[in-house]
């Protein structure tokens, strides 16, 4: 007869107790499959902008009212935020749930399957733990306004982060043809830090033929300003970005300018080297305001930190995504040329953001029409919904394995 050692009974159990949760998991979201394209279909044709996401939190909360759980609307003082949170003791997970669009073009970076991804796993995690009454505490955070008003940001300075969070986490659609060989989707997404600001320039009008002598220019500031980052544009590391436009850049040309309004990002693959960057662009602005007389002002948008991995997190959401499919890059050392106000979150709890693979023409990525297009085919929510039971598992594993939460707040804590 064959001795079965203690360990061995001890890792049969395990496995049993996670093929229980995975099939009860599974089962949930399968079962809300037409709520769930319901939920992705009106945030998908009813885009709305940061802060203004009113219908997306009606959705969304109505959803989650209509399957019995609690709802704070208007969380954290913020209108178009939203909180549900279930159980009791043990840790707690937090699903991050985005529902912007972007001005003109929709859902073109497709925060409908972040917030249908999010909202499935939260259902599927949620309904599960209540099931097997295991300890442990599940929440959905709905944050608004990620494409630059920086909702996460605001989140949390007003402590929706403060309680002890085991994980954040949520996942973000990219296009198909992005990722290499066979993969479908990606665990370890880092992206850079970026600064947002404005910046105001204020001169004194006066009549352009008549009398250009007394005026101030200030759209003479804002060109000047404008060159000179662009020469600066030269010489900066090839994985840091610099980008605007004029706002505001006056009314009619027989008018010298008395006010003009930049929007710029200042982009870098760290905080650190982002703050240096930002330095050297303020000097341009500075620079533009003394030589033509004009005076300015900064308004200042929150910053997005670099986007920091979890080893941990990762390397558990790739063997999950095994089970329903899909093959998932570990990680991506080289940072994408883009920010998410996420990176924050990283720098404040243990963190996971992935990417999951949606279909789209070769030559698109994010923030253009064809994408939002494909972000509303049955095809990407199908990868949505893959990504919710990999996300729901990973907050399964952190709920209810020592291993996983100690390894990945110790992944937190080492990283620079």
């Amino acid at each position: 007869m064959t001795q079965i050692f203690p360990e061995t009974v001890a890792q049969q159990t395990s496995t049993r107790k996670i093929d229980t949760a995975r099939a009860s998991i599974y089962e949930t979201i399968d079962r809300l499959a037409v709520p769930l394209r319901q939920v992705n279909q009106e945030i998908h044709d009813h885009p709305e902008i940061g802060y203004e996401e009113v219908h997306a939190h009606a959705t969304l909360t109505g959803q989650l009212k209509a399957l019995g759980f609690a709802v704070t609307e208007h969380a954290y003082g913020l209108s178009t935020s939203f909180e549900a949170e279930i159980g009791e003791g043990g840790r707690l997970v937090v699903f991050c749930a985005e529902y912007d669009a972007l001005p003109n073009i929709g859902h073109a970076c497709g925060h409908n399957l972040i917030a249908t991804s999010s909202l499935a796993a939260f259902i599927g995690l949620a309904t599960t733990v209540q099931k097997l009454g295991i300890p442990g505490r599940v929440r959905i955070l709905g944050t608004p306004a990620e494409e630059g008003g920086g909702g996460k940001a605001k989140l949390i300075d007003a402590g929706a982060f403060k309680d002890d969070i085991s994980a954040a986490i949520m996942a973000h659609p990219m296009a198909a043809h992005q990722y290499p060989g066979e993969y479908t989707g990606l665990a370890g997404f880092k992206l850079i830090a970026s600064h947002k600001l404005r910046v105001e320039f204020s001169g004194r009008s006066a009549h352009a033929g008549a009398e250009p002598w007394n005026g101030v220019n200030a759209l003479d500031a804002a060109v000047a300003s404008y060159v000179s980052i662009s020469m600066l544009r030269q010489q900066i590391q090839p994985d840091e970005r610099i980008h605007g436009v004029i706002e505001h850049g006056g009314t009619v040309p027989n008018v010298i300018t008395a006010y003009t309004r930049v929007n710029y990002n200042v982009r870098s693959p760290t905080i650190k080297r982002a703050d240096e960057l930002l330095t050297r662009v303020k000097a341009c602005f500075e620079a533009a305001a003394v030589s033509t007389g004009c005076t300015l002002k900064y308004i200042h948008a929150p910053t997005y930190m670099d986007l920091r991995i979890n080893e941990t997190l990762c390397k558990y959401y790739v063997e999950d995504m095994a089970d329903v499919g899909d093959k998932i890059l570990l990680k991506d050392d080289v940072p994408a040329s883009a920010s998410t106000d996420m990176g924050n979150v990283s720098y404040t709890v243990p963190s996971f953001h992935g990417g999951f693979a949606i279909p789209a023409p070769s030559e698109v990525t994010g923030h253009h029409p064809s994408f939002a297009k494909a972000a509303g085919t049955d095809e990407a929510h199908a990868s949505a919904i893959r990504c919710a039971k990999g996300m729901a598992m990973l907050g399964w594993r952190v709920l209810t394995d020592s291993r996983v939460a100690e390894g990945a707040r110790r992944d937190f804590e080492h990283l620079e």
